[in-house]
């Protein structure tokens, strides 16, 4: 099943399944992870009520929200080799040995979250922003200390995501050994709607799923990769996430940025002249197999406000 949070013209926000291109809405219910909780048969028989109903809408006429809005966490993991690698040599560092031996992550912003059309604001004081090309799974129920195997029962499905990220920003916070904080906190865009953990099985491979995924900057390709290249899997980051905690339904676990996901790795690569950083009026579409599209358009940002009296705002 594929699931929708969305905003109808009058301002209500309600949740729906899709039976081909047709959104059918769960009567009385605005938030997905009202559904969650269990081993996914509330979902199920939710959206077969749902589609028995007959009573679709039509989607050209609502907003779509993140399948989550405001989810209860975020934590985006650094699950792919081939970007961490790249990425870290574009920014000066090497890959410690440990990453091989446990996976890493950061928290990030739920207040953030983003439709799949949004806009998105280049952040105060950025010159450098650019997209992530990501797949996230969402939790379904409640756990703690969770085993790689165990976890993968947890995850109620699986949603694209952008972790847009100002690089600048980025770079000059973790001279500090914190962060990404303000390099990553002001915009992350969710796809269309959550493939449940079902739809997806059947595209197991190796650490990951066979879904391709890519990424086009005003119409034009720049990134192609594929989920079946993860060196950690999603139960491994689930499991991780709960060591120790708690992980709890409506819970982001983003995978990374997959090689080549993002202009940072690109113009490492193959210039910066022909992979130059987003710049106000492009237009970004992320794409992957069964998770549908994020398309969005890059709006200008505005000045930083200086933190002191005597401190200059930066352009």
């Amino acid at each position: 099943m594929r699931w929708s949070t969305f905003r109808t013209a009058d301002g209500e926000e309600r949740v729906g399944v899709w039976r081909g291109e047709a959104l059918y809405p769960v009567p009385g219910v605005g938030r997905l992870v009202d559904l969650l909780g269990d081993d996914g048969s509330r979902l199920r028989a939710a959206g077969e009520a749902a589609v028995a109903s007959g009573a679709g809408v039509d989607a050209a006429g609502v907003e779509l929200l993140p399948p989550v809005p405001e989810p209860p966490s975020i934590r985006d993991f650094m699950s792919f080799e081939e970007h961490v690698v790249t990425a870290s040599a574009a920014i000066g560092l090497t890959v410690d040995p440990l990453w091989y031996r446990q996976p890493v992550f950061y928290f990030s912003n739920p207040a953030a979250a983003r439709g799949a059309r949004a806009d998105v604001r280049i952040p105060p004081g950025s010159a450098a922003l650019d997209y992530e090309l990501e797949v996230a799974a969402v939790i379904g129920r409640e756990g703690s200390d969770l085993d790689p195997e165990e976890a993968e029962r947890y995850i109620a499905g699986f949603v694209l995501f952008c972790d847009w990220s100002a690089r600048d920003l980025q770079t000059a916070e973790m001279r500090l050994n914190l962060g990404p904080a303000k390099g990553k906190d002001f915009a992350h865009s969710f796809g269309p709607w959550l493939v449940t953990r079902d739809e997806v099985a059947p595209r197991a491979a190796d650490r990951g799923y066979d879904l391709g995924l890519t990424a086009s900057v005003n119409g034009v390709t720049y990134s192609r990769g594929n989920v079946a290249g993860l060196y950690w899997s999603f139960g491994q980051m689930v499991s991780y996430a709960s060591r120790g905690t708690r992980v709890r339904p409506g819970d982001v676990i983003g995978s990374g940025t997959v090689g080549t996901g993002c202009v940072l790795e690109l113009s490492r690569v193959h210039g910066a002249e022909t992979y130059p950083y987003l710049r106000e009026g492009d237009r970004v579409r992320l794409a992957g197999e069964l998770l549908g599209a994020i398309d969005a358009r890059v709006l200008a940002g505005s000045p930083a406000r200086p933190l002191s009296p005597d401190e200059e705002a930066r352009p």
